[in-house]
């Protein structure tokens, strides 16, 4: 199994209420694991990936994702919020969670596949059901992990 994610790195009840909210939430959160040492090269690069286009999702989830070499190797992290937010998202609901990656600019292989798995498991029915099922960050942790292998 791979290790991209750990409970340490879920966080319930967000309280967050704009997308912007989120990514500075999830920047500062990759320099407290140890994900980055540069909590503004994160926030810029979550800020320039959604100027191309929203990374809201369907079923309540975005997947945010920032790529700089201020990362120091690839990582997931997840959130479920205390409130829906109005993100743009493909079917127009509003997000709920998130699954964030973090990847080096420079591992771009690594990156397209994180990206690709966590896209294909956040369409999963089954999956999203898991995720708000639980307020056990483990849990959130092992089942999107389960999705990347």
């Amino acid at each position: 199994m791979s290790s991209y994610i750990n409970a340490q790195h879920v966080f319930l009840d967000n309280p967050a209420t704009t997308v912007d909210e989120v990514f500075a939430f999830l920047s500062d959160k990759a320099v407290e694991l140890g994900i980055s040492d540069d909590r503004d090269a994160v926030l810029e690069a979550f800020k320039a990936r959604e100027a191309l286009g929203s990374t809201g999702m369907t079923g309540g989830f975005a997947i945010p994702h920032a790529k700089t070499n201020a990362v120091k190797g690839a990582a997931l992290a997840a959130v479920k919020f205390t409130n829906a937010i109005d993100w743009k998202s493909m079917d127009g609901e509003p997000i709920k969670a998130a699954v964030a990656l973090f990847a080096p600019a420079s591992d771009p292989t690594t990156y397209l596949s994180l990206l690709s798995k966590v896209a294909v498991l956040l369409h999963e029915e089954s999956f999203r059901t898991a995720v708000f099922a639980t307020n056990d960050p483990a849990v959130i942790a092992t089942l999107v992990e389960a999705g990347l292998d």
